[in-house]
């Protein structure tokens, strides 16, 4: 399996206003120093100020890849830094966007993580970033970031190994999700969860659909 290094463990630095029923965003991320403990939830010191949309078990913490960050410098013209764009792991030598759902990470010595299912663009993203058209521009991209639950806790910081431990069988990821499952990828991920295999919440009301929806969730 492959493996990477983690470039930057990121937390909250300030809630900004939002206009939508929950009044503030936790988008704002900056890198920690030293250590960062891990629970079920996320990290010691994050916040998950709309956990509707962006928290809970299945997304207790939001990785993105090195990878894509230079993308998106070049499309912007500027830098885009550890946890400009909401993220909690900055990756490098894996592929956040193309993870396969079921995909299981050990990040440091102890802490174990699974891929659960994509982010979605939405309009407090947008705010922040002040960019035209972002939502559209960042999902037509459909370089997301990932999803994960936490299986093992512990103590990560940078610097630490991200080593994939393993990948399912199916080989659906996480951007053919929200691209749009084809009718064979529904059939796939159906069977995986029949199997006894976990399905985050998310996944399997991509599953209550028909194959091939334009929008995931």
């Amino acid at each position: 399996m492959s493996s990477g290094s983690l470039l930057a463990v990121c937390r909250v630095h300030v809630l900004r206003p939002t206009s939508d029923a929950v009044g503030v965003s936790a988008i704002d991320k900056r890198p920690a120093d030293g250590p960062v403990k891990v629970y079920a939830l996320g990290l010691t010191g994050d916040v998950q100020a709309d956990r509707r949309h962006h928290g809970g078990e299945s997304k207790a913490i939001y990785a993105y890849s090195q990878e894509d960050a230079e993308f998106w410098e070049a499309e912007l013209g500027q830098a885009v830094p550890p946890g400009r764009f909401g993220e909690n792991l900055r990756v490098a030598g894996i592929d956040a966007s193309h993870a396969v759902v079921g995909e299981r990470w050990r990040v440091g010595e102890s802490v174990e993580l699974e891929v659960t299912c994509p982010r979605t663009p939405c309009r407090n993203f947008a705010q922040y970033m002040g960019q035209p058209k972002w939502v559209a521009r960042f999902a037509a991209a459909n370089r997301l970031g990932t999803y994960l639950r936490v299986l093992k806790r512990g103590t990560i910081q940078a610097g630490d190994t991200v080593q994939v431990l393993s990948r399912p069988e199916h080989g659906v990821t996480v951007a053919d999700v929200f691209a749009g499952l084809s009718p064979e990828q529904h059939a796939l991920l159906q069977g995986a969860g029949e199997s006894g295999q976990y399905l985050s919440p998310e996944i399997r009301k991509v599953l209550r659909r028909r194959p091939a929806l334009e929008e995931a969730f």
